[in-house]
């Protein structure tokens, strides 16, 4: 049997390694502050890569692949990238036996090596836009690693693109921006606010940063995404030009945007309860399982109900779907195993159930009896996926629920230190990276974003009481 898991009002951190190394997603590795994925876990992230993947390419996005190392000289070339990586670099000095000319970066971004690339490939603006995309793992030197949250080596996705105009690099960016917010919303029934990064939290070397903030289930913010306006720094710093349309040399506008195995945490954190992971049917791996039952010596019996669980698979075209006929487990076993690995919907059937011809549909996201119902064997073909999109919608409501109810406008900074202990806070702030600081020094919490949906009007900042025409988004967050 499955060890106990530990509530999640108990020990949410403990809980939640828990859950990932119960339900088989990932696994500590030999090597400090690395995972290894496991089939389960790599199965829901080659979900997640194909729904972002489609949106990229509907967009002009191509796929891509650049190397794992980058020479040290050109992390260098733009100072406040190097500024703001320098303390995660994992770097190669020997190689062959040898010591190395130049050591070795191994990739924490590649905004620099494509950036050298780009300046390579585009030579005139008929060579503009340049849309690449990669799937790649990176390596960042992590001091407190957290399964998927926080690892030496992680999974994601980096895109990169060139522009002739600063206005189509925006353009990009906020594209980007929508394109994370439509998959953690729609894919992974995330309710996330989109907004822009203050100066201290952006992309090191970006001119802009733009963010998608989750609520997890204990109430801290997730960053799920970025999508970053470079400006022209890199282009200057890699010298990528070209010759516009009336002969003269300009330095092409570009941007970077990415997400990564992180988002894999937000959807367990997120959706998970006291029983493990619930997974959004968009995503899971498995949407429904099917667990026979049948008494033991009941040869005939068994023969039939297998006979009705093939007519049932017949029926279920494009649901992902698993028998687990498993018989020398009980059923309760075989239940309790597939709550903890989060599949939405399980079809319970017996000799009992093949003589009324119906069987038992039980909901993931509705624990025990009140998420169980009896469907006739004929309506399963169509019940079974209008139940995976009810699933996926209550799902998503739920969460938003949770997300409102433990966000908070406070009126005071009294007031705001308060509320910003068990939630989110929107509050005004005047822009002074004084009063940021004041509240990162008191509170731990930190801007999230301001979000891109502002209200009309101005005010006073939470904190010093100045004019402010913005608000943002507060609180402490992985």
């Amino acid at each position: 049997m499955f060890d106990k898991i530990v509530p999640r009002s108990e020990d949410y951190a403990k809980w939640y390694t828990q859950v990932i190394r119960q339900a088989e997603m990932a696994d500590y590795s030999p090597v400090r502050g690395c995972m290894v994925v496991r089939p389960y876990g790599y199965a829901l992230w080659e979900n997640v890569k194909a729904q972002l993947d489609i949106r990229f390419k509907e967009t002009g996005h191509e796929n891509a692949a650049f190397p794992l190392f980058i020479p040290m000289s050109f992390i260098e070339k733009e100072a406040e990238h190097v500024e703001g990586f320098k303390p995660e670099l994992a770097i190669v000095t020997h190689g062959g036996g040898k010591k190395l000319e130049e050591p070795l970066v191994v990739r924490p971004t590649s905004e620099t090596i494509i950036g050298y690339m780009y300046s390579q490939w585009i030579q005139s603006y008929r060579d503009l836009p340049v849309l690449i995309n990669q799937w790649a793992n990176v390596v960042r030197w992590e001091l407190r690693p957290r399964l998927f949250l926080r690892t030496m080596e992680f999974f994601w996705q980096e895109g990169h693109t060139a522009h002739a105009t600063h206005e189509e690099a925006v353009e990009e960016t906020l594209r980007i921006l929508d394109i994370y917010t439509d998959f953690a919303v729609n894919e992974a029934a995330i309710p996330v606010i989109p907004g822009r990064k203050s100066e201290s939290e952006k992309f090191p070397g970006a001119l802009t940063s733009y963010t998608i903030e989750a609520m997890m289930g204990d109430k801290r913010a997730l960053q799920a995404g970025t999508s970053h306006d470079l400006g022209q720094n890199f282009a200057k710093a890699f010298d990528i030009q070209y010759l516009d349309a009336h002969q003269k040399q300009q330095h092409c506008w570009t941007t970077s945007w990415g997400v990564s195995t992180r988002m894999i945490g937000a959807i367990i954190m997120t959706h998970g309860d006291d029983q493990g992971l619930v997974l959004p049917p968009r995503l899971a791996p498995t949407q429904l399982v099917i667990v026979p039952i049948v008494p033991k010596n009941r040869a005939d019996d068994k023969q039939a109900v297998m006979q009705a669980v093939d007519g049932i698979c017949e029926t279920l075209n494009g649901v992902r779907y698993h028998v687990d006929d498993r018989f020398d487990y009980s059923p309760g076993w075989r239940f309790n195993e597939w709550e903890l690995k989060g599949v939405p919907l399980r079809i319970e059937i017996g000799p009992r159930d093949l003589s009324n011809q119906q069987v038992v549909l039980a909901r993931r996201d509705i624990p025990g009896k009140d998420g169980k119902t009896f469907v006739p064997m004929d309506n399963i073909a169509e019940t079974v996926p209008q139940m995976l999109e009810t699933i996926q919608a209550d799902m998503l409501k739920r969460a938003t629920e949770f997300r409102d109810a433990n966000t908070f406008e406070p009126e005071s900074y009294d007031e705001f230190k308060a509320v910003i202990e068990d939630g989110f806070a929107r509050a005004r702030w005047c822009g002074d990276a004084a009063c940021e600081d004041k509240v990162s020094e008191e509170t731990q919490a930190t801007i999230r974003c301001i979000p891109m949906e502002q209200p009309d009007g101005d005010g006073e900042c939470i904190v010093c009481g100045k004019p402010a025409e913005e608000i943002a988004v507060f609180a402490r967050a992985y």
